[in-house]
C-alpha cells in the first residue's frame, strides 16, 4: 500500500480555497433533529461519467451527475413541481437538483424552487455545460468538474457560481494541491478504489466529522430524501436497492413517514455490530453506498483500516 496522506494536509495546501468538505456531503458535520430536511431530486438517467452499471466511486457521488437505469417511466416536469412544492409545504429547507439529462429542465426547475422560498437550493451542473447556464436568482450553482482534466482557474469567467464539486483520485488527494483561484465553496469528492487493498489515503482522517447528533442520527443519511427521475423514493440517490416508496402510487409526504426511510436516517454506528465498540465511531463519517458498493451488503466494513 502507497503510504497514506494526512488529510488536512489538503486544509493547509489549499490555503487559498474556501474547501467546505472532503470525501463527505457538506452536512455530515451539522448536527440533525431527526426530521426532514433536505430533498435530493435527479432530474434524469443522467450524462455524467460514472454509471450504475460500472460503478460509482465517489465519496459525493450523491450531490453530483451519474448515468442511471431508470427502472420506469420518467417523471414529467410538472409533476418534479409538484414532489419541490409537497417538500417545502413539508418543512424542507434543502433542495439539491442532479442528474439532470438536459440543462433545460434543470434550469426550469431551479427557477420554480426559488420562487418558493427555499432557504438552500443546490443545482449541480457538469463544467462542459456551464455556458447554457443563465444564472437564477436565490439558486446556489455548483459546478462539477474532473481534476486534473479541468481546473478552478476555468471557473473564473463564471462569477456568479455558488461552488464547484472537485472530483479527484487518490494520488490528487495525497498531492494535497488544485492549483487555481476560486471564489466559491469547494466540496472535494474523492474517488475510492474497488477495494481496501488499492487505498493509498488515511481514512479515519478522511473519514473525521465533528456532528453533535452522531449518536442518535447517521450523519450522512438523517433528514435526507432521494427521489429518482422515475419517482423512486431512496435513502441517497446512491442506494438503489432499497426503495422506501413509489411516488406514482403515495405523496411524499406518505414516503418521508415510512419507517423502512426513518430506519436509515437513525442508523447510527451503534446499529452497525462491527462499529459498535470502535473508540472513534462517532468521529467517523459513514457512506453506506460506498461500503455496500464494495461489499453488497448494507452493514459492510470494506473501507475501514481499525481491527475488528
Amino acid at each position: 500500500m502507497e503510504k497514506a496522506v494526512h488529510v488536512t494536509s489538503v486544509f493547509q495546501t489549499l490555503r487559498t480555497q474556501p474547501v467546505v468538505s472532503v470525501a463527505k456531503p457538506p452536512w455530515s458535520n451539522k448536527p440533525h433533529s431527526g426530521k426532514l430536511e433536505r430533498l435530493i431530486l435527479q432530474l434524469g438517467a443522467g450524462k455524467g461519467k460514472f454509471s450504475e452499471v460500472e460503478g460509482i466511486p465517489r465519496s459525493i457521488g450523491c450531490i453530483g451527475n451519474n448515468r442511471f437505469i431508470l427502472r420506469g417511466k420518467p417523471l414529467s416536469l410538472e409533476r418534479m413541481k409538484e414532489l419541490i412544492l409537497e417538500f417545502r409545504k413539508l418543512g424542507g429547507k434543502e433542495l439539491w437538483l442532479t442528474n439532470y439529462d438536459n440543462v433545460e429542465t434543470l434550469l426550469a426547475l431551479a427557477t420554480f424552487a426559488s420562487e418558493l422560498d427555499f432557504p438552500e437550493v443546490y443545482a449541480v451542473v457538469l463544467i462542459d455545460d456551464l455556458d447554457k447556464v443563465t444564472p437564477v436568482e436565490g439558486v446556489n450553482f455548483v459546478a462539477e468538474l474532473y481534476y486534473p482534466e479541468h481546473t478552478l482557474d476555468e471557473l473564473s469567467i463564471y462569477p456568479w457560481l455558488h461552488g464547484a464539486l472537485v472530483v479527484v483520485s487518490p494520488e490528487e488527494l495525497r498531492a494535497g494541491s488544485f492549483p487555481g483561484n476560486f471564489h466559491g465553496e469547494v466540496y472535494v469528492d474523492v474517488l475510492f478504489p474497488g477495494s481496501a487493498r488499492g487505498l493509498s489515503f488515511n481514512v479515519i482522517e478522511l473519514r473525521r466529522i465533528h456532528n453533535t447528533s452522531a449518536e442518535h442520527y447517521h450523519d450522512c443519511l438523517a433528514g435526507t430524501v432521494a427521489v429518482t427521475a422515475d419517482g423512486y423514493v431512496l435513502p441517497c440517490p446512491l442506494l438503489r436497492n432499497y426503495v422506501v416508496g413509489d411516488l406514482a402510487r403515495m405523496t411524499l409526504k406518505e414516503a418521508v413517514r415510512k419507517k423502512r426511510l426513518r430506519a436509515f436516517w437513525k442508523m447510527t454506528k451503534d446499529k452497525i455490530e462491527a462499529c459498535s465498540s470502535c473508540p472513534f465511531k462517532y468521529l467517523c463519517h459513514d457512506c453506506r453506498a460506498l461500503e455496500y458498493q464494495a461489499t453488497g451488503e448494507i452493514d459492510g466494513m470494506e473501507y475501514c483500516p481499525m481491527p475488528l
